[in-house]
């Protein structure tokens, strides 16, 4: 049987560019595709980041990509060495992507319409086109618009579209102003890229691509039936396309047996003295008192994942479970969130402390030497954390919503491992910290808990596999 050619086309991709999960599981999934025997490819805007410049890259192909009535050089960049396991090609646009941030720019629309449109551009020409192409969140939306109604992309009509839903909240409008940006089309068309009155990537890819996934079953459904900025009754006309996937962790990346930032890794077999000894150094760094239940937040500090509720949560049950835990933040986002992290930790000090920024070695220090997650999500399309830390034994606490109802079994439930809540609120939050401690203090239990846990699989073997299966079904 023919192998399949997958080309990937996304703003991130780990380890080259990170803000968030997206970036995880577009440097995974083409790498666990290939493993599955497909032949896979990413292609990503060329930010100036450190892997820029410890790589070796081939200048493959020039070329001027219009937009409106502005034109910029590019140029695509092959990595030379393989080394993350696929093709990746980054697209360097002069005066739009030659900076270190990935998003948080006033011309984004610009700088990914250019993105979409120069990579458009540069398959068009190959002679031997992709069997399909996935596009991950709004950055790639408009991508199965004009491959099938854009003239000059006349060539790439015929083949499969795939658009997966990363996060729904986040969509990519921008006004029917800069519709000059869009090569020229049919426009009676122009409906596919229109939604409620401006000009939507994530509702003209769900109309337009052939099928369109999100990263986990109950995401779909919440994207259906919730407040999802505006697009539930879209998503719900084009039902017949929907499929919901979840997303998987790349084991080479997350495994405490072999992980690079670890100087205690460990084997579910030794959970319990791998992690006593990580938590040492955690509580030695952070001053924190190691013999009590350490509690752990990693994210952005972002409304969409609860985050600010994080002071009400740590300060009420520190107060009212008198200090019988303690707990770390990790992350940044919302200046107003950060600053009251940073009052907490005045209030309670040798309690409550926190790393305002992100640092991928003490994430997954975290992860191995923690005793709980928490993840008070508002709203969470797979999330990845809670499994990093059921990997590393590290019992979630989590709101029951998206990827987290559908990986996380309550301890009261029949094969239960984990700690779920139902209300976005301090005190549910507080509550949960409370069942937390107690099971904390029954060693029996909480060993059950993280056996139960670390024989789980969240790989991306099974996930890649309906992947593949997807796309051998579109391109016949």
């Amino acid at each position: 049987m023919k192998k399949l050619n997958i080309l990937h086309i996304s703003a991130e991709c780990y380890p080259v560019a990170k803000v968030g999960g997206l970036a995880d599981v577009v440097g995974a999934l083409p790498k666990y595709l290939e493993q599955a025997g497909a032949n896979c490819a990413v292609m990503m805007p060329c930010y100036l980041t450190k892997f820029l410049e410890t790589e070796v890259f081939d200048t493959v192909w020039e070329g001027y990509v219009q937009l409106g009535r502005h034109s910029f050089g590019y140029k695509i960049m092959h990595e030379r060495s393989r080394k993350l396991g696929f093709d990746l090609f980054m697209i360097a646009i002069q005066g739009l992507f030659d900076r270190s941030d990935v998003y948080g720019y006033r011309d984004d629309t610009e700088r990914f319409t250019a993105f979409q449109i120069a990579s458009l551009d540069w398959v068009s020409q190959w002679s031997e086109k992709p069997d399909v192409i996935h596009c991950h969140d709004h950055h790639t939306g408009l991508i199965p618009f004009m491959m099938q109604f854009c003239y000059k992309y006349q060539s790439l009509s015929k083949i499969p579209s795939v658009f997966t839903i990363h996060n729904g909240m986040y969509q990519g409008m921008f006004s029917w102003s800069q519709a000059e940006y869009i090569p020229h089309y049919d426009p009676w068309k122009a409906g596919l890229i229109d939604w409620r009155g401006t000009i939507n990537p994530m509702a003209s890819a769900i109309k337009c691509a052939w099928k369109f996934t999100t990263v986990s079953e109950s995401y779909l459904q919440e994207l259906a039936n919730g407040n999802m900025n505006g697009i539930e009754e879209l998503v719900r006309i084009e039902w017949h396309k929907a499929m919901g996937i979840l997303n998987g962790i790349d084991t080479d990346v997350w495994n405490p047996e072999k992980d690079k930032y670890l100087d205690f890794t460990f084997k579910a077999a030794k959970v319990k003295d791998g992690k006593a000894k990580n938590k040492r150094k955690i509580c030695e760094a952070f001053h924190l008192d190691v013999n009590k239940p350490l509690i752990v937040f990693i994210g952005r500090l972002a409304n969409e994942k609860g985050a600010d509720l994080l002071p009400e949560i740590f300060g009420r049950s520190l107060q009212e479970f008198k200090r019988q835990f303690t707990g770390i933040v990790l992350g940044n986002g919302d200046s107003s969130v950060e600053n009251s992290i940073e009052i907490l930790k005045g209030y309670y000090p040798g309690y409550f402390n926190a790393y305002i920024g992100y640092n991928e070695a003490l994430a997954h220090l975290l992860y191995a030497g923690a005793d709980f997650l928490i993840m008070p999500s508002r709203t969470e399309p797979c999330g990845l954390n809670q499994m990093y830390a059921m990997k590393y034994g590290t019992v979630p606490i989590v709101r029951a919503v998206g990827g987290l109802k559908d990986t996380v079994i309550d301890l009261g439930d029949p094969g239960g491992y984990g700690i779920r809540f139902v209300q976005a609120n301090g005190w549910d939050g507080a509550y949960s910290i409370y069942r937390a401690i107690q099971l904390y203090q029954n060693e029996a239990s909480m060993d059950e808990a993280r056996r139960r846990m670390m024989a789980l699989d969240f790989s991306w073997e099974r996930s890649a596999n309906k992947y593949k299966m997807m796309y051998r079904e579109l391109a016949k």
